[in-house]
């Protein structure tokens, strides 16, 4: 499957921006998929995941309140809704994806086949 990120931009402090995540080449609802974030100097950290159905999802205590992950198969579309963002916050974005999730919540890089080439979020204080 190949993915694809959109949405990132520059936003102030407090703001909001919804990033999206396409697939094709397979039947997206195949596939868990998260969000994983890279700040400038650190490494890659996971933020989010939600199941194949979209029924579950899973999310880092920074974002928790905030970030809503959310998927629409018809689309083979995946969203992350970001709201009261902050200037930490600012990463490039990349989605990923990878078989069904199982009984727990898979969140290393090495756990996922597929990414997506990243979308740069900017926060400004």
């Amino acid at each position: 499957v190949q993915l694809q990120a959109s949405g990132g931009g520059l936003v102030q402090a407090g703001g909001s921006l919804r990033l999206s995540c396409v697939a094709s080449g397979d039947t997206f609802s195949n596939y868990g998929v998260a969000w994983f974030r890279q700040a400038p100097g650190k490494e890659r950290e996971f933020a989010t995941a939600i199941s194949w159905s979209g029924t579950s999802t899973y999310y880092i205590e920074s974002v928790k309140g905030r970030f809503i992950i959310s998927r629409d198969n018809a689309k083979n579309t995946v969203y992350l809704q970001m709201s009261s963002l902050k200037p930490e916050d600012t990463a490039v974005y990349y989605c990923a994806a990878r078989p069904p999730f199982g009984s727990h919540w898979l969140t290393e890089d090495h756990d996922f086949d597929y990414w997506g080439q990243g979308t740069q979020v900017t926060v400004s204080s």
